[in-house]
């Protein structure tokens, strides 16, 4: 259970104020995709709750523990796959193994079976060596190889091909369990919209929405419509050259898919 309470955030040397009395009530146990507009703070706020950063006011809590205390059995439950990395001139092999004693379920297994969906050829090479996508998804396999029940990713599919970025849905998909928690932060939102069970779009006011896909799903219909076809059941509709893609109110209709990126420009339009 992720706790927040009257969070306040600002970087040193005048920077603006990035959360001022900011309130989260995140349950476990799902895929939460973290939205928002640039610098509204969504990787400053997976920074807090790791504690590698610290609020100047407020409560940070994971399980009931203060996240700025950064004691060591609640961290050996987090792992951060950050949008920014610096990998070490070292082999896999010697990385893994300077690594993995943090870890205590941590699955030599699940690592291999990653590294194979992601064709990755590591063996006794230099992992440093390797090109910026390959990196990303080395990273990202010993992240789900730690079996941590928290899983933070920042912006994950940036550097990605077309290819891997269906192999990182695959990837992800097969090695979450029922008792971890994985929230990604991300703007490449048709990259993951398949992945996630849960929306929390924010901004600096706020929340602007903490639901469930499902929740959603059974509100609300998203499709594509002409012009004759909108009517007073239409919430919010931009114009595409597949006509005007809308949610509408669900009613009666069979569930439909979600539209991420309509969802989000309806919310923060203030239409939902």
């Amino acid at each position: 259970m992720i706790e927040v309470k009257d969070l306040k955030f600002k970087y040193k040397r005048g920077g603006s104020k990035v959360f001022d009395g900011f309130n989260l009530s995140l349950a476990e146990n799902r895929i939460c995709g973290l939205l928002g507009k640039n610098g509204t703070g969504k990787s400053t706020l997976l920074y807090i709750l790791c504690g590698l950063l610290r609020p100047q006011y407020g409560s940070v809590k994971v399980d009931g523990k203060e996240a700025k205390e950064r004691d060591p059995e609640m961290l050996s439950q987090m792992y951060i796959v950050g949008e920014s990395y610096s990998l070490p001139s070292t082999t896999l092999k010697s990385y893994v193994r300077v690594n993995k004693p943090f870890y205590p379920n941590f699955s030599d297994e699940i690592l291999k079976k990653c590294l194979e969906e992601f064709e990755l050829p590591v063996d006794g090479i230099n992992i440093k060596r390797l090109s910026m996508g390959q990196q990303k998804k080395l990273l990202m396999s010993i992240a789900l190889a730690s079996n941590t029940k928290y899983l933070f990713m920042d912006e994950p599919t940036n550097g990605l091909d077309i290819p891997s970025k269906a192999q990182f849905r695959k990837v992800v998909a097969e090695n979450m369990t029922p008792d971890r928690t994985l929230i990604i932060s991300t703007h490449q939102v048709h990259d993951i919209e398949q992945l996630l069970d849960h929306i929390l779009i924010i901004d600096q006011n706020g929340i602007k929405m903490n639901q469930s896909v499902e929740e959603i799903c059974d509100k609300y219909v998203f499709e594509y419509r002409s012009p004759q076809e909108m009517d007073d059941d239409v919430i919010y509709a931009e114009p595409t050259l597949q006509g005007n893609a809308v949610i509408a109110k669900r009613g009666e209709k069979p569930e439909t898919d979600i539209n991420l990126e309509l969802l989000f420009d309806a919310v923060v339009n203030e239409k939902l």
